[in-house]
């Protein structure tokens, strides 16, 4: 996969711990929310602003991380065609969907290519909060994921 040079991986570092999630929303003030709740929880957290750098940096660093959360409706690459480019690569590594659909159609397609979890925006935080840590402590989801 092709990544422009102007691209950059905006990385930000939580306080206490190595636990890192990959935050994938077009959405600035999404993708800064998601991040602060997440950091306020003890996770590292990458960000990317669209499938497209999603995929990248899954390439790039699926060995740091723990679960990816991504949107479905984005530019370039949307979430379900990312997570089905992509699932076949790295089927341990946990990915929820944080979006606003909730056709049963869409549901049942990322559930197909590999979703662990769906919540539907808006969202309270301790929701998100409650999935990250349930779906980060499965047993078959390690901590770190190694790169293929």
């Amino acid at each position: 996969m092709s990544i422009p040079a102007s691209m950059s991986l905006k990385t930000e570092t939580g306080a206490r711990g190595a636990r890192t999630v990959l935050v994938i929303d077009d959405s600035e003030t999404i993708r800064a929310h998601v991040a602060s709740i997440l950091r306020g929880a003890g996770y590292e957290v990458l960000e990317a602003s669209d499938g497209l750098m999603g995929a990248f940096t899954i390439r790039e660093r699926a060995s740091d991380l723990c679960l990816v959360i991504c949107d479905i409706n984005m530019p370039r690459l949307d979430g379900l065609e990312m997570l089905e480019v992509l699932r076949g690569q790295y089927p341990k590594l946990p990915i929820l969907m944080l979006t606003t659909e909730s056709r049963v159609d869409k549901v049942e397609r990322a559930k197909k290519a590999g979703a662990k979890a769906w919540i539907i925006k808006p969202f309270k935080p301790e929701l998100l909060v409650e999935a990250v840590t349930k779906l980060t402590a499965l047993p078959e989801s390690p901590s770190r994921i190694p790169s293929p």
